[in-house]
């Protein structure tokens, strides 16, 4: 069963990704252009640079209507990497929620079929 827990401010800025997670207790949660929900982490795993080993990106999981079952996910390429994950998470999580949810639209229209696109529209972009 779910349990409300109030935010505590006292861990970090609400108006970034990390800062919203450490408030609320909770990942962020966004309607993505495509009218489905998505919720967020940020996720880190090795670069393959032995520069900057570790690289850290936001996984976006998308959400069924109704019953609530993971329907996919979208992630964005590696925002920041270097050598330490606390690092590299941390910088990442110093986003501002706007931005976040900009990655996100973004990557949504860039998956989304051309063929959804009006006629006209189509036709604007050739002319």
């Amino acid at each position: 069963m779910a349990q409300l827990l109030p935010p505590d401010h006292s861990k970090g800025d609400e108006r970034t990704i990390g800062g919203y997670m450490a408030v609320h207790a909770r990942p962020a949660a966004f309607e993505g252009p495509d009218g489905a929900s998505y919720s967020v982490e940020i996720a880190t795993d090795e670069t393959g640079d032995p520069a900057a080993p570790v690289g850290a990106y936001l996984l976006f999981v998308r959400w069924s209507a109704g019953e609530p079952t993971i329907a996919g996910h979208i992630e964005t390429d590696f925002l920041e990497r270097g050598a330490v994950e606390e690092e590299v998470r941390a910088r990442v999580g110093a986003l501002p929620l706007e931005r976040v949810k900009a990655l996100l639209d973004a990557l949504i229209r860039e998956r989304r079929p051309r063929a959804e696109r009006p006629w006209w529209e189509v036709m604007r972009d050739e002319g």
